[in-house]
């Protein structure tokens, strides 16, 4: 009987075992799908506010005053002033091949979010009954772009666009040696000259200048408020300065293992570990100041960083001493 009570003892706990993986990928699945459907909601909200803000620049500020944008919805706006052909007909149009052109360079999911969102956008200014707010050409250039690029912003961040000249930019870059920036700064003053031609000087100006204001406010949303910079601290004295970042600044850090190359000293192979760290611009001086009343001699490198995804980028809460 001892043996048989034991036998099946062990025959239960491998079942338990067996059982246990399948348990932990269910959770595991149910978790990605939770994720995924609170990703969802979180890009459709984004573009449904970036769609109401486009919608608000358009109507509200730029159509009626007879104002142009760059891009393919500056051509829209172009058109429109000229003709009178109804912009939300345009802006479907116009921005069509550049979709079928996102759907082989980008991605379906892509090609479709950006599609809806662009029939939700002129669907918007065809219906939504948006008030004028100004004829001060200074504020619906400074405005009117703010609440576009507001627009062009979120909808970027859930996923989609709602002008289809950044994939054209994205696409000819990889044929030529040309930036992405470089073709837009192209294109758009192309359309900015020929709104000069046929409608004034000073229509065109304007245009710059709500351009200018639409970009600005595309990096505000894209990047936040926290501009980050990757700051790469070479020095002797390692474990005094990761001690500094992380106790005094609060900040996670990365150290890499190295060889020295070649410096004042002429050439030398003695290892040497490497500090990898991001902060807020607004840190820069308060970092840079404490490294070197450590060590005066660290070599410190700053490059500018867009975005972040994981690791510990936000600030910790520090030790109260």
């Amino acid at each position: 009987m001892a043996e048989h009570s034991t036998i099946i003892n062990v025959a239960g706990n491998e079942g338990a075992m067996a059982t246990s993986p399948g348990r932990y990928q269910q959770a595991k699945d149910s978790w990605r799908k939770q994720k995924a459907f609170r990703n969802s909601i979180r890009s459709g909200i984004y573009m449904l506010l970036g769609i109401l803000a486009a919608g608000f620049g358009l109507r509200g500020f730029l159509m009626p005053n007879h104002f142009i944008d760059g891009g393919v919805t500056g051509i829209s706006l172009l058109i429109n002033a000229k003709t009178s052909f109804p912009l939300p007909v345009m802006i479907i149009v116009f921005n069509i091949p550049f979709i079928l052109l996102g759907w082989r360079q980008i991605s379906k999911g892509f090609s479709i979010k950006s599609i809806v969102a662009i029939s939700l956008l002129a669907l918007a200014v065809a219906v939504v009954p948006y008030p004028v707010v100004t004829d001060d050409k200074l504020l619906i250039a400074v405005f009117g772009g703010f609440f576009l690029g507001a627009g062009i912003g979120l909808t970027i961040r859930g996923g989609a666009v709602i002008d289809g000249t950044e994939i054209l930019a994205i696409f000819l870059s990889r044929k030529r040696s040309m930036s992405v920036g470089d073709f837009l700064m192209v294109f758009n003053l192309i359309i900015f000259s020929v709104a000069a031609w046929l409608l004034s000087v000073q229509i065109a100006l304007y245009a710059m200048l709500t351009y200018l204001s639409v970009t600005k406010t595309v990096d505000f949303i894209l990047e936040g408020i926290e501009e980050f910079t990757g700051v790469t601290i070479i020095s002797p004295r390692t474990a005094e300065i990761a001690n500094l970042i992380k106790e005094k600044m609060g900040r996670g850090l990365t150290i890499y293992s190295g060889k020295k190359g070649y410096g004042k000293r002429g050439e030398t192979a003695l290892a040497t570990d490497i500090i990898f760290t991001v902060v807020t611009r607004l840190e820069i001086s308060k970092l840079t100041s404490e490294v070197e009343k450590i060590d005066p001699n660290a070599f410190i490198v700053m490059q500018s960083i867009k975005d972040t995804r994981g690791g510990m980028v936000k600030k910790r809460p520090l030790k109260e001493h």
